[in-house]
């Protein structure tokens, strides 16, 4: 018996190349009379179309929508009777049909695969040039924050050095509590604190 294999549903992208699948056991040697047969119909219907042949070499469609745009990629030697689809469209979307025959075994099934294509999301679509733009954006961001903040802390150091009003005389100090002299610098950093904000 000659059993066929394929993906029931592959999805492909707008433009990038995609593979169909198919693979088959046969219970006899594998010779020069085995065939391989892929035909497509298309989403909308219609008639069967064939769109590649292979004996012994392969011979892609020579005419139709898929002309120049068939290759083989399978190995029949190892069960392989793939093929790929270059620069898929939409009106590509359809069914394709896998038969392989081996002499004299006979196959007993017909494995269909419904092809897909669709655009890729924006989210895949990063260039190279925005790659490139991003790493040198990030790291600049970063050095511009660091020197803010270190220039705002000494900005605000020197601030303090210079409020000469937040410290209390000896007899000021002698007449009130340690807690309030505190309280007065606390108090005088916070306004100036609001105020710059």
């Amino acid at each position: 018996s000659l059993e066929i294999k394929a993906s029931p549903k592959v999805q492909a992208f707008l433009g990038e190349q995609v593979s169909l699948q198919c693979s088959f056991k046969s219970s006899s040697p594998i010779t020069e009379s085995l065939t391989v047969d892929w035909t497509y119909r298309p989403l909308t219907g219609g008639q069967m179309e064939s769109i590649f042949h292979y004996q012994s070499v392969p011979y892609p469609t020579t005419v139709g929508k898929f002309k120049d745009r068939i290759s083989w990629v399978g190995n029949v030697a190892k069960g392989d009777a793939s093929i790929a689809i270059q620069s898929p469209v939409m009106s590509d979307n359809g069914t394709f049909i896998c038969s392989v025959k081996n002499p004299p075994d006979v196959y007993h099934n017909i494995p269909q695969t419904m092809l897909i294509v669709t655009e890729r999301g924006l989210s895949f679509q990063l260039t190279s040039a925005v790659l490139l733009s991003i790493l040198v954006f990030l790291p600049s961001v970063v050095v511009v924050v660091l020197l803010l903040v270190r220039m705002g802390r000494k900005f605000g150091i020197l601030k303090e050095k210079k409020k000469s009003g937040c410290k209390k005389s000896s007899i000021e100090v002698s007449d009130e509590p340690e807690h309030m002299e505190t309280d007065g610098c606390l108090g005088k950093l916070r306004g100036w604190f609001l105020n710059c904000v």
